[in-house]
Order: structure tokens, then C-alpha cells, then sequence
């Protein structure tokens, strides 16, 4: 008979059951049940309250996880910059649209209006997104007709309002469209910036 597997510390069993409650809140939203995720965590349900007061206070933690910066940075600082621009501005789309969607999914599944009240770190966190974003279009200052932190900003917004299902009256733009409005505009005549 083997062996049973080592019980998890209280922080790593906290840890498993935020994981496993993260997808089922953007699925259920605050429906979602204490048997559902410890369905899913493949735990008793009576484990849950070994770690946590109540489902509310893992249901925040679980909120606190989801709209955590920290993997989205890393994949910002995985982007080459030395790529053309306009691929380098289609990847960071597609890595902004896909936060948006999964945080605007959990958000309306939730019922909440707004974001939570700010994490403790969140501004810091935000403060690194734009560095690291102008520090990406640095080495295409000369293509450009605006500072590189303008252009980022400018890419976040349309991204973010072209994402948005209510701001976008559902028909969100594509992260081709996104980038060839930001770098050609809508003339006819587009310039040849995306290609270089």
C-alpha cells in the first residue's frame, strides 16, 4: 500500500483553495457553493473552514488572486522588444484583452459595478505596468510621432474600451484592429509603420 501524501501546510492548502476557487467564480460567480470547490480542490468540504472563517473570506481571497498584477507583469517582461513594432503592439494587446475579458467575466459574475476597493499594492503595481510598457517602445522612439509612454497609454485605453463589452456595445475590436487604428489610423492611405 503506498504511501499518503504529506498533508499541506494551512498556507499551501489557503494557496490550493484560492486556485481552484478562482475559475469557479468566474463561472458561478458568488453562487458558486463550498461543496463546488472543494469538489474541485478534491478536498472534504468541512477542510475549507480548517483554513478559512468563511466562504465569504475565500471568496475574497480568491478575488485578491484573480486581479493580482504580478502574472501579467511577467508575461509583459517575457515581450521582446527588439521585435517590428506593430508585432510587438499585437502581443501586448492580446495580453491586455485577455486580462480585460477574464477580470470584466469575473467582475459581471460577481454583480460588482466597479473594481474592489484597491489592493495594497495595486497603484505600485500599475506604476510598473507603464514603465515596462514605455520601456517596450523605447527602441521605436524615432518611428514615432509621440512620446513611447504616450503611445503605451494610448494602446492601454483603446484596448481597454474596445474590450470592454458594455463600453464596446458588443462588438469588441480585434488586437489587429486595435493596432493598425493606433499605428495607420483610418485614412485610405495608411502609413507603413506597422511593417517596419
Amino acid at each position: 500500500m503506498p504511501p499518503r501524501a504529506k498533508p499541506l501546510s494551512p498556507d499551501d492548502r489557503r494557496a490550493a483553495l484560492v486556485t481552484a476557487t478562482v475559475p469557479l467564480l468566474v463561472e458561478h460567480g458568488r453562487t458558486v457553493t463550498t461543496k463546488q470547490i472543494a469538489d474541485a480542490a478534491g478536498i472534504a468540504e468541512g477542510t475549507i473552514f480548517r483554513v478559512f472563517d468563511s466562504k465569504d473570506d475565500l471568496v475574497a481571497a480568491a478575488l485578491d488572486e484573480a486581479l493580482d498584477l504580478e502574472p501579467f507583469i511577467s508575461q509583459l517582461l517575457e515581450v521582446d522588444p527588439d521585435q517590428p513594432l506593430g508585432a510587438l503592439l499585437l502581443e501586448v494587446v492580446e495580453l491586455f484583452q485577455h486580462r480585460f475579458e477574464r477580470v470584466f467575466t469575473l467582475m459581471s459574475r460577481m454583480g460588482m459595478l466597479g473594481p474592489p476597493k484597491a489592493r495594497r499594492h495595486m497603484e505600485a503595481e500599475r506604476e510598473r505596468v507603464a514603465t515596462i510598457l514605455q520601456a517596450l517602445a523605447e527602441p521605436h522612439r524615432d518611428l514615432l510621432r509621440v512620446p513611447p509612454a504616450q503611445l503605451m497609454h494610448m494602446v492601454r485605453l483603446l484596448t481597454f474600451s474596445g474590450t470592454h463589452p458594455h463600453i464596446s456595445d458588443g462588438h469588441p475590436l480585434t488586437a489587429a484592429d486595435i493596432v493598425d487604428t493606433v499605428l495607420n489610423g483610418v485614412l485610405k492611405t495608411p502609413t507603413t509603420t506597422q511593417d517596419t
